[in-house]
């Protein structure tokens, strides 16, 4: 058994300290994708539902329609609402790079920068209600990919 002096346990218990925060300091999650969410009216029951990811330098995310046995596809969903009916699939906005990973072994459809996904709506009467959800999305760099995110959404249908 070792027995230090009291100012040993003090320059131990200090080393000890700042050995902790440097190691939460490089653990901190790393977050390059961030979203806004908004609804744009087109008619008294209609609306094109934006979820927009601007997407830091270096990093991408994933298209919907991103092959299997690539990375993980952007995928969407909406919480079931008896007063909204969903007009097709998302459609998405943005400047796609398709190319083949050798990484993966697939054709990968990626986006950089920032993605628009709109999901056109239809009310089935004109009354307020909410519409939420929850996107399911993976981004990668030249170096590293984060595990797949889920992202929830909430927007008022006024």
């Amino acid at each position: 058994m070792l027995i230090f002096s009291p100012k040993e346990n003090m320059k131990t218990s200090t080393l000890l300290i700042a050995l902790l925060i440097a190691a939460s300091a490089h653990a901190q999650v790393q977050n390059p994708v961030h979203w806004t969410f908004t609804a744009q009216k087109l008619s008294a029951t209609s609306y094109a539902i934006h979820l927009t990811a601007t997407i830091d330098a270096h990093w991408h995310t994933y298209s919907q329609t991103t092959p299997g046995g690539g990375p993980v596809a952007t995928a969407i969903q909406f919480t079931a609402n008896p007063l909204v009916m969903l007009n097709g699939k998302p459609a998405e906005m943005g400047k796609m790079d398709q190319h083949f990973e050798k990484l993966f072994g697939v054709e990968v459809k990626q986006y950089s920068s920032k993605v628009d996904f709109v999901q056109k709506i239809t009310l089935k009467k004109p009354v307020k209600t909410n519409l939420s959800g929850m996107i399911n999305f993976m981004v990668c760099n030249d170096q590293e990919c984060l595990p797949p995110s889920n992202q929830s959404f909430s927007l008022s249908l006024p």
